[in-house]
Protein backbone atom coordinates (compact mmCIF):
# COMPACT_ATOMS: atom_id res chain seq x y z
CA UNK A 1 0.00 0.00 0.00
CA UNK A 2 1.51 3.40 -1.00
CA UNK A 3 2.44 5.83 1.74
CA UNK A 4 -0.69 7.45 3.10
CA UNK A 5 -1.11 9.01 6.56
CA UNK A 6 -4.33 7.13 7.21
CA UNK A 7 -2.80 3.85 6.08
CA UNK A 8 0.29 4.46 8.19
CA UNK A 9 -1.86 5.11 11.24
CA UNK A 10 -3.89 1.95 10.72
CA UNK A 11 -0.70 -0.09 10.34
CA UNK A 12 0.64 1.32 13.60
CA UNK A 13 -2.61 0.42 15.38
CA UNK A 14 -2.73 -3.23 14.29
CA UNK A 15 -0.98 -4.63 17.39
CA UNK A 16 -3.57 -2.88 19.57
CA UNK A 17 -6.34 -4.19 17.33
CA UNK A 18 -5.03 -7.74 17.70
CA UNK A 19 -4.97 -7.40 21.48
CA UNK A 20 -8.53 -6.06 21.54
CA UNK A 21 -9.82 -8.74 19.19
CA UNK A 22 -8.17 -11.34 21.43
CA UNK A 23 -10.17 -10.01 24.39
CA UNK A 24 -13.40 -9.92 22.40
CA UNK A 25 -13.01 -13.41 20.94
CA UNK A 26 -12.58 -14.81 24.46
CA UNK A 27 -16.26 -14.12 25.23
CA UNK A 28 -18.38 -17.17 24.36
CA UNK A 29 -21.09 -14.88 23.09
CA UNK A 30 -23.36 -17.40 21.38
CA UNK A 31 -26.92 -16.10 21.70
CA UNK A 32 -28.31 -19.58 22.28
CA UNK A 33 -28.83 -19.28 26.01
CA UNK A 34 -29.98 -22.88 26.34
CA UNK A 35 -26.40 -23.95 25.59
CA UNK A 36 -24.24 -20.91 26.39
CA UNK A 37 -24.44 -18.59 29.41
CA UNK A 38 -26.16 -15.27 28.78
CA UNK A 39 -23.49 -13.73 31.01
CA UNK A 40 -20.92 -14.28 28.24
CA UNK A 41 -22.97 -12.26 25.75
CA UNK A 42 -23.69 -9.57 28.33
CA UNK A 43 -19.98 -9.29 29.11
CA UNK A 44 -19.14 -8.91 25.43
CA UNK A 45 -21.76 -6.17 25.09
CA UNK A 46 -20.32 -4.33 28.07
CA UNK A 47 -16.82 -4.61 26.61
CA UNK A 48 -18.02 -3.00 23.38
CA UNK A 49 -19.85 -0.24 25.26
CA UNK A 50 -16.66 0.54 27.19
CA UNK A 51 -14.67 0.64 23.95
CA UNK A 52 -17.11 3.15 22.44
CA UNK A 53 -16.98 5.37 25.52
CA UNK A 54 -13.18 5.33 25.39
CA UNK A 55 -13.39 6.66 21.82
CA UNK A 56 -15.55 9.60 22.85
CA UNK A 57 -18.93 8.21 21.88
CA UNK A 58 -21.91 9.72 23.67
CA UNK A 59 -25.32 8.23 24.38
CA UNK A 60 -23.71 4.80 24.67
CA UNK A 61 -26.41 2.34 25.66
CA UNK A 62 -27.03 -1.37 26.09
CA UNK A 63 -30.34 -1.92 24.33
CA UNK A 64 -32.54 -4.71 25.67
CA UNK A 65 -34.12 -6.06 22.50
CA UNK A 66 -37.39 -8.05 22.38
CA UNK A 67 -35.66 -11.40 21.85
CA UNK A 68 -33.90 -11.20 25.22
CA UNK A 69 -30.50 -10.15 23.91
CA UNK A 70 -28.62 -6.86 24.01
CA UNK A 71 -27.36 -4.62 21.23
CA UNK A 72 -24.87 -1.81 21.83
CA UNK A 73 -25.46 1.72 20.52
CA UNK A 74 -23.28 4.81 20.51
CA UNK A 75 -23.11 8.21 18.82
CA UNK A 76 -19.96 10.12 17.91
CA UNK A 77 -20.85 13.74 17.06
CA UNK A 78 -19.25 15.22 13.96
CA UNK A 79 -19.02 18.73 12.54
CA UNK A 80 -22.20 20.80 12.48
CA UNK A 81 -24.21 20.13 9.35
CA UNK A 82 -22.25 16.97 8.48
CA UNK A 83 -23.84 13.81 7.12
CA UNK A 84 -24.60 10.86 9.40
CA UNK A 85 -23.18 7.38 8.81
CA UNK A 86 -24.33 4.29 10.68
CA UNK A 87 -21.71 1.55 11.17
CA UNK A 88 -23.01 -1.96 11.90
CA UNK A 89 -21.43 -5.13 13.24
CA UNK A 90 -22.54 -7.97 15.53
CA UNK A 91 -20.78 -9.51 18.50
CA UNK A 92 -22.75 -12.74 18.75
CA UNK A 93 -21.14 -15.74 17.10
CA UNK A 94 -21.95 -19.21 15.87
CA UNK A 95 -21.36 -22.14 18.22
CA UNK A 96 -17.87 -23.63 17.85
CA UNK A 97 -19.34 -26.92 16.54
CA UNK A 98 -16.85 -29.77 17.03
CA UNK A 99 -14.23 -28.23 19.29
CA UNK A 100 -11.98 -31.22 18.62
CA UNK A 101 -11.95 -30.17 14.97
CA UNK A 102 -10.26 -26.86 15.79
CA UNK A 103 -6.49 -26.78 15.50
CA UNK A 104 -6.45 -24.25 18.37
CA UNK A 105 -9.12 -23.39 21.00
CA UNK A 106 -12.07 -21.60 19.32
CA UNK A 107 -12.34 -18.86 21.93
CA UNK A 108 -8.63 -18.07 22.07
CA UNK A 109 -7.29 -15.89 19.26
CA UNK A 110 -4.25 -17.70 17.86
CA UNK A 111 -1.92 -16.53 15.10
CA UNK A 112 -0.99 -19.23 12.61
CA UNK A 113 0.29 -19.08 9.03
CA UNK A 114 -0.31 -15.34 8.81
CA UNK A 115 -3.94 -15.47 9.96
CA UNK A 116 -5.70 -14.95 13.29
CA UNK A 117 -7.86 -17.91 14.28
CA UNK A 118 -10.85 -17.93 16.62
CA UNK A 119 -14.64 -17.89 16.58
CA UNK A 120 -15.84 -14.43 15.58
CA UNK A 121 -12.49 -13.17 14.26
CA UNK A 122 -14.12 -12.52 10.87
CA UNK A 123 -17.82 -12.91 11.64
CA UNK A 124 -18.22 -10.40 13.07
CA UNK A 125 -16.20 -9.25 16.07
CA UNK A 126 -13.47 -8.35 13.62
CA UNK A 127 -16.00 -6.11 11.89
CA UNK A 128 -16.36 -4.03 15.04
CA UNK A 129 -12.57 -3.75 15.37
CA UNK A 130 -12.47 -2.63 11.72
CA UNK A 131 -14.84 0.23 12.55
CA UNK A 132 -12.70 1.24 15.54
CA UNK A 133 -9.52 1.24 13.44
CA UNK A 134 -11.10 3.42 10.76
CA UNK A 135 -12.34 5.97 13.29
CA UNK A 136 -9.06 6.05 15.19
CA UNK A 137 -7.14 6.64 11.95
CA UNK A 138 -9.38 9.58 11.07
CA UNK A 139 -9.12 11.07 14.56
CA UNK A 140 -5.32 10.95 14.25
CA UNK A 141 -5.42 12.64 10.83
CA UNK A 142 -7.69 15.66 11.06
CA UNK A 143 -10.77 14.24 12.73
CA UNK A 144 -13.91 12.31 11.83
CA UNK A 145 -15.76 14.41 9.21
CA UNK A 146 -19.25 12.93 9.71
CA UNK A 147 -21.63 12.14 12.54
CA UNK A 148 -21.16 8.46 13.34
CA UNK A 149 -23.66 6.07 14.87
CA UNK A 150 -22.54 2.57 15.77
CA UNK A 151 -24.84 -0.37 16.38
CA UNK A 152 -23.44 -3.76 17.38
CA UNK A 153 -26.06 -6.51 17.42
CA UNK A 154 -26.28 -9.35 19.90
CA UNK A 155 -28.36 -11.99 18.08
CA UNK A 156 -27.70 -11.79 14.34
CA UNK A 157 -26.64 -15.42 14.07
CA UNK A 158 -29.82 -16.69 15.76
CA UNK A 159 -32.15 -14.90 13.37
CA UNK A 160 -34.55 -14.05 16.19
CA UNK A 161 -35.11 -10.48 15.00
CA UNK A 162 -34.51 -8.62 18.24
CA UNK A 163 -32.72 -5.63 16.75
CA UNK A 164 -35.10 -5.42 13.81
CA UNK A 165 -38.08 -5.10 16.15
CA UNK A 166 -36.26 -2.65 18.39
CA UNK A 167 -35.42 -0.46 15.39
CA UNK A 168 -39.04 -0.51 14.27
CA UNK A 169 -40.13 0.58 17.75
CA UNK A 170 -37.47 3.37 17.86
CA UNK A 171 -37.21 4.48 14.21
CA UNK A 172 -35.25 7.64 14.99
CA UNK A 173 -32.39 5.79 16.69
CA UNK A 174 -30.57 4.37 13.65
CA UNK A 175 -31.55 6.98 11.08
CA UNK A 176 -28.60 7.88 8.84
CA UNK A 177 -27.71 9.14 5.39
CA UNK A 178 -25.59 6.08 4.69
CA UNK A 179 -25.26 2.72 6.41
CA UNK A 180 -22.12 0.58 6.28
CA UNK A 181 -22.80 -3.04 7.19
CA UNK A 182 -19.48 -4.59 8.26
CA UNK A 183 -20.70 -8.18 8.00
CA UNK A 184 -19.93 -9.22 4.42
CA UNK A 185 -16.58 -9.99 2.78
CA UNK A 186 -14.36 -9.69 -0.25
CA UNK A 187 -14.80 -12.18 -3.09
CA UNK A 188 -11.26 -13.31 -2.34
CA UNK A 189 -8.35 -11.95 -0.30
CA UNK A 190 -6.99 -8.84 -1.94
CA UNK A 191 -9.97 -8.19 -4.24
CA UNK A 192 -12.06 -5.28 -2.88
CA UNK A 193 -15.72 -6.20 -3.02
CA UNK A 194 -19.02 -4.65 -2.04
CA UNK A 195 -21.93 -7.02 -1.60
CA UNK A 196 -25.03 -5.74 -3.40
CA UNK A 197 -27.49 -8.60 -2.84
CA UNK A 198 -28.30 -10.95 0.02
CA UNK A 199 -30.49 -14.00 -0.08
CA UNK A 200 -33.22 -14.14 2.52
CA UNK A 201 -33.93 -17.20 4.59
CA UNK A 202 -36.70 -19.18 6.16
CA UNK A 203 -36.25 -21.92 8.75
CA UNK A 204 -38.90 -24.64 8.98
CA UNK A 205 -39.08 -27.52 11.44
CA UNK A 206 -40.79 -30.62 10.04
CA UNK A 207 -42.20 -33.51 12.06
CA UNK A 208 -43.52 -36.76 10.62
CA UNK A 209 -45.56 -39.20 12.76
CA UNK A 210 -46.82 -42.61 11.67
CA UNK A 211 -47.22 -44.85 14.73
CA UNK A 212 -48.22 -44.60 18.38
CA UNK A 213 -44.73 -45.84 19.26
CA UNK A 214 -41.69 -47.62 17.85
CA UNK A 215 -42.18 -51.22 16.72
CA UNK A 216 -39.90 -54.26 16.35
CA UNK A 217 -38.63 -54.20 12.78
CA UNK A 218 -38.71 -57.99 12.49
CA UNK A 219 -42.28 -58.34 13.71
CA UNK A 220 -43.78 -55.29 11.99
CA UNK A 221 -41.25 -54.10 9.37
CA UNK A 222 -42.48 -54.29 5.79
CA UNK A 223 -46.02 -53.15 6.54
CA UNK A 224 -45.67 -50.65 9.37
CA UNK A 225 -45.11 -47.11 7.99
CA UNK A 226 -41.62 -45.91 8.98
CA UNK A 227 -41.65 -42.22 9.92
CA UNK A 228 -37.93 -41.82 9.26
CA UNK A 229 -38.27 -43.33 5.80
CA UNK A 230 -41.23 -41.02 5.12
CA UNK A 231 -39.16 -38.02 6.19
CA UNK A 232 -36.31 -39.10 3.90
CA UNK A 233 -38.77 -39.21 0.99
CA UNK A 234 -39.96 -35.70 1.84
CA UNK A 235 -36.43 -34.32 2.02
CA UNK A 236 -35.46 -36.03 -1.24
CA UNK A 237 -38.42 -34.36 -2.98
CA UNK A 238 -36.78 -30.96 -2.37
CA UNK A 239 -34.02 -31.69 -4.90
CA UNK A 240 -33.99 -32.58 -8.59
CA UNK A 241 -31.74 -35.34 -9.92
CA UNK A 242 -28.86 -32.85 -10.42
CA UNK A 243 -29.26 -31.49 -6.89
CA UNK A 244 -31.13 -28.32 -7.86
CA UNK A 245 -33.63 -27.06 -5.33
CA UNK A 246 -37.21 -27.98 -6.25
CA UNK A 247 -40.02 -26.43 -4.26
CA UNK A 248 -43.37 -26.53 -6.03
CA UNK A 249 -44.25 -23.05 -7.32
CA UNK A 250 -40.84 -21.47 -6.55
CA UNK A 251 -38.84 -20.03 -9.46
CA UNK A 252 -35.36 -21.57 -9.71
CA UNK A 253 -34.23 -20.16 -13.07
CA UNK A 254 -32.92 -16.66 -12.26
CA UNK A 255 -29.53 -15.51 -13.59
CA UNK A 256 -26.79 -13.48 -11.88
CA UNK A 257 -25.53 -10.37 -13.66
CA UNK A 258 -22.16 -9.31 -12.31
CA UNK A 259 -18.95 -10.82 -10.96
CA UNK A 260 -18.65 -14.45 -11.99
CA UNK A 261 -17.46 -17.36 -9.87
CA UNK A 262 -15.61 -20.13 -11.70
CA UNK A 263 -16.36 -23.72 -10.78
CA UNK A 264 -12.64 -24.32 -10.18
CA UNK A 265 -12.42 -21.44 -7.72
CA UNK A 266 -15.62 -22.49 -5.99
CA UNK A 267 -14.39 -26.07 -5.60
CA UNK A 268 -11.25 -24.72 -3.95
CA UNK A 269 -13.12 -22.28 -1.69
CA UNK A 270 -15.71 -24.89 -0.68
CA UNK A 271 -13.09 -27.64 -0.28
CA UNK A 272 -15.10 -30.04 -2.44
CA UNK A 273 -13.58 -33.53 -2.38
CA UNK A 274 -11.97 -34.87 -5.54
CA UNK A 275 -14.46 -36.65 -7.76
CA UNK A 276 -17.51 -35.14 -6.05
CA UNK A 277 -19.70 -33.10 -8.42
CA UNK A 278 -21.19 -29.69 -7.74
CA UNK A 279 -24.97 -29.68 -7.56
CA UNK A 280 -27.48 -27.68 -9.58
CA UNK A 281 -27.34 -26.10 -13.02
CA UNK A 282 -26.43 -22.67 -14.39
CA UNK A 283 -23.32 -20.79 -13.31
CA UNK A 284 -22.03 -21.00 -9.76
CA UNK A 285 -23.05 -17.37 -9.25
CA UNK A 286 -26.57 -18.21 -10.45
CA UNK A 287 -26.79 -21.02 -7.93
CA UNK A 288 -25.48 -19.28 -4.82
CA UNK A 289 -26.57 -15.66 -5.35
CA UNK A 290 -29.60 -15.58 -7.66
CA UNK A 291 -31.57 -18.74 -6.92
CA UNK A 292 -33.24 -20.40 -3.93
CA UNK A 293 -31.31 -23.12 -2.11
CA UNK A 294 -32.62 -25.68 0.35
CA UNK A 295 -30.42 -27.25 3.03
CA UNK A 296 -31.27 -29.91 5.58
CA UNK A 297 -29.68 -28.52 8.74
CA UNK A 298 -30.41 -31.41 11.05
CA UNK A 299 -32.43 -34.57 11.59
CA UNK A 300 -33.71 -36.00 14.87
CA UNK A 301 -33.44 -39.78 14.61
CA UNK A 302 -31.61 -42.53 16.48
CA UNK A 303 -27.81 -42.40 16.19
CA UNK A 304 -26.06 -45.40 14.67
CA UNK A 305 -24.33 -46.26 17.94
CA UNK A 306 -26.94 -47.76 20.23
CA UNK A 307 -29.64 -48.07 17.54
CA UNK A 308 -32.23 -50.81 18.07
CA UNK A 309 -34.02 -52.88 15.39
CA UNK A 310 -37.08 -50.67 15.38
CA UNK A 311 -39.50 -49.09 12.94
CA UNK A 312 -39.47 -45.39 13.84
CA UNK A 313 -42.77 -43.82 14.86
CA UNK A 314 -41.61 -40.21 14.61
CA UNK A 315 -38.84 -38.18 12.97
CA UNK A 316 -38.00 -34.47 12.71
CA UNK A 317 -35.85 -32.27 10.51
CA UNK A 318 -34.84 -28.63 10.37
CA UNK A 319 -34.83 -27.16 6.87
CA UNK A 320 -33.31 -23.90 5.67
CA UNK A 321 -34.51 -22.29 2.46
CA UNK A 322 -32.45 -19.38 1.11
CA UNK A 323 -34.40 -17.07 -1.21
CA UNK A 324 -32.93 -14.49 -3.62
CA UNK A 325 -33.96 -10.86 -4.13
CA UNK A 326 -37.29 -10.68 -5.90
CA UNK A 327 -38.77 -13.52 -3.85
CA UNK A 328 -40.82 -12.77 -0.73
CA UNK A 329 -39.58 -14.94 2.15
CA UNK A 330 -43.07 -15.25 3.65
CA UNK A 331 -44.49 -16.51 0.35
CA UNK A 332 -41.53 -18.89 -0.05
CA UNK A 333 -42.27 -20.28 3.41
CA UNK A 334 -45.87 -21.02 2.41
CA UNK A 335 -44.68 -22.76 -0.76
CA UNK A 336 -42.17 -24.84 1.18
CA UNK A 337 -44.77 -25.90 3.75
CA UNK A 338 -47.27 -26.77 1.01
CA UNK A 339 -44.62 -28.77 -0.85
CA UNK A 340 -43.74 -30.75 2.27
CA UNK A 341 -47.38 -31.58 2.93
CA UNK A 342 -47.98 -32.56 -0.70
CA UNK A 343 -44.93 -34.84 -0.86
CA UNK A 344 -45.38 -36.67 2.45
CA UNK A 345 -46.04 -40.33 1.54
CA UNK A 346 -48.35 -43.03 2.91
CA UNK A 347 -50.77 -40.63 4.55
CA UNK A 348 -48.23 -39.96 7.29
CA UNK A 349 -49.08 -37.10 9.61
CA UNK A 350 -46.84 -34.13 8.96
CA UNK A 351 -46.59 -30.78 10.72
CA UNK A 352 -44.41 -27.79 9.89
CA UNK A 353 -43.39 -24.88 12.07
CA UNK A 354 -41.64 -21.76 10.88
CA UNK A 355 -38.99 -20.78 13.45
CA UNK A 356 -37.10 -18.01 11.67
CA UNK A 357 -37.30 -15.78 8.61
CA UNK A 358 -35.43 -12.94 6.91
CA UNK A 359 -36.17 -11.13 3.68
CA UNK A 360 -33.66 -10.90 0.80
CA UNK A 361 -31.94 -7.61 0.06
CA UNK A 362 -30.77 -5.67 -3.00
CA UNK A 363 -28.73 -2.45 -2.81
CA UNK A 364 -28.47 0.36 -5.36
CA UNK A 365 -24.82 0.45 -6.50
CA UNK A 366 -25.41 3.57 -8.60
CA UNK A 367 -25.67 5.79 -5.50
CA UNK A 368 -22.96 8.38 -4.64
CA UNK A 369 -21.81 6.41 -1.60
CA UNK A 370 -20.72 3.58 -3.86
CA UNK A 371 -18.46 5.91 -5.84
CA UNK A 372 -16.98 7.22 -2.59
CA UNK A 373 -16.28 3.62 -1.53
CA UNK A 374 -14.83 2.71 -4.94
CA UNK A 375 -12.38 5.62 -4.71
CA UNK A 376 -11.42 4.57 -1.18
CA UNK A 377 -10.95 0.93 -2.19
CA UNK A 378 -8.68 1.98 -5.06
CA UNK A 379 -6.31 3.55 -2.53
CA UNK A 380 -6.51 0.72 0.00
CA UNK A 381 -6.08 -1.93 -2.71
CA UNK A 382 -3.64 -0.44 -5.27
CA UNK A 383 -4.17 -1.74 -8.79
CA UNK A 384 -7.57 -3.25 -8.02
CA UNK A 385 -11.06 -2.09 -8.97
CA UNK A 386 -13.94 -2.54 -6.56
CA UNK A 387 -16.19 -5.44 -7.59
CA UNK A 388 -19.88 -6.10 -6.95
CA UNK A 389 -20.89 -9.54 -5.69
CA UNK A 390 -23.82 -11.29 -4.09
CA UNK A 391 -23.86 -13.23 -0.86
CA UNK A 392 -25.74 -16.42 -0.28
CA UNK A 393 -26.36 -15.62 3.37
CA UNK A 394 -28.81 -13.19 4.86
CA UNK A 395 -28.60 -10.19 7.17
CA UNK A 396 -32.24 -9.56 8.12
CA UNK A 397 -31.53 -6.10 9.51
CA UNK A 398 -30.71 -4.78 6.03
CA UNK A 399 -34.31 -4.91 4.87
CA UNK A 400 -35.54 -3.42 8.12
CA UNK A 401 -33.18 -0.46 7.71
CA UNK A 402 -34.05 -0.09 4.03
CA UNK A 403 -37.74 0.04 4.95
CA UNK A 404 -37.27 2.50 7.79
CA UNK A 405 -34.88 4.79 5.89
CA UNK A 406 -35.64 4.44 2.16
CA UNK A 407 -33.36 7.37 1.27
CA UNK A 408 -30.34 5.88 3.03
CA UNK A 409 -27.58 4.29 0.98
CA UNK A 410 -26.54 0.85 2.25
CA UNK A 411 -23.13 -0.69 1.60
CA UNK A 412 -21.96 -4.13 2.72
CA UNK A 413 -18.27 -4.80 3.27
CA UNK A 414 -16.37 -6.97 5.72
CA UNK A 415 -13.82 -9.60 6.58
CA UNK A 416 -15.65 -12.83 5.68
CA UNK A 417 -13.78 -13.79 2.50
CA UNK A 418 -13.76 -17.53 1.61
CA UNK A 419 -10.56 -18.40 3.50
CA UNK A 420 -12.17 -17.11 6.71
CA UNK A 421 -14.37 -20.23 6.91
CA UNK A 422 -17.07 -18.46 8.88
CA UNK A 423 -19.60 -20.73 10.63
CA UNK A 424 -17.13 -23.62 10.33
CA UNK A 425 -14.32 -24.91 12.51
CA UNK A 426 -11.04 -22.98 12.34
CA UNK A 427 -12.63 -19.63 11.49
CA UNK A 428 -9.97 -16.99 10.91
CA UNK A 429 -9.34 -13.47 9.71
CA UNK A 430 -6.61 -12.08 7.51
CA UNK A 431 -4.87 -9.22 9.34
CA UNK A 432 -3.96 -7.74 5.95
CA UNK A 433 -7.65 -7.61 5.03
CA UNK A 434 -8.47 -6.03 8.39
CA UNK A 435 -5.81 -3.40 7.71
CA UNK A 436 -6.87 -2.65 4.14
CA UNK A 437 -10.58 -2.54 4.86
CA UNK A 438 -10.04 -0.28 7.86
CA UNK A 439 -8.12 2.10 5.59
CA UNK A 440 -10.86 1.85 2.97
CA UNK A 441 -13.59 2.62 5.50
CA UNK A 442 -11.69 5.61 6.88
CA UNK A 443 -11.09 7.03 3.40
CA UNK A 444 -14.71 6.33 2.47
CA UNK A 445 -15.95 8.42 5.39
CA UNK A 446 -13.65 11.23 4.28
CA UNK A 447 -14.71 10.95 0.62
CA UNK A 448 -18.38 10.74 1.52
CA UNK A 449 -18.20 13.81 3.74
CA UNK A 450 -16.63 15.80 0.90
CA UNK A 451 -19.06 14.59 -1.74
Amino acid sequence: MPSNPVAETVASLLPRAKAELTELVAFKSVADFAQFPKSESDAAASWIADALRAEGFTDVALLDTPDGTRSVYGHLPGPEGAKTVLLYAHYDVQPPLDEAGWATPPFELTERDGRWYGRGTADCKGGFIMHLLALRALKANGGVPVHVKVIVEGSEEQGTGGLERYAEQHPELLEADTIVIGDAGNFRVGLPTVTTTLRGMTLVRVQVDTLAGNLHSGQFGGAAPDALAALVRVLDSLRAEDGSTTVDGLDTTARWEGLEYTEEQFRTDAKVLDGVELIGDGSVADRIWARPAVTVLGIDCPPVVGATPSVQSSARALISLRVPPGVDAAEATKLLQAHIEAHTPWGARVSTEQIGQGQPFRADPSSPAYQAMADAMAVAYPGETMQYAGQGGSIPLCNTLAGLYPQAEILLIGLSEPEAQIHAVNESVSPEELERLSVAEALFLRNYAAG
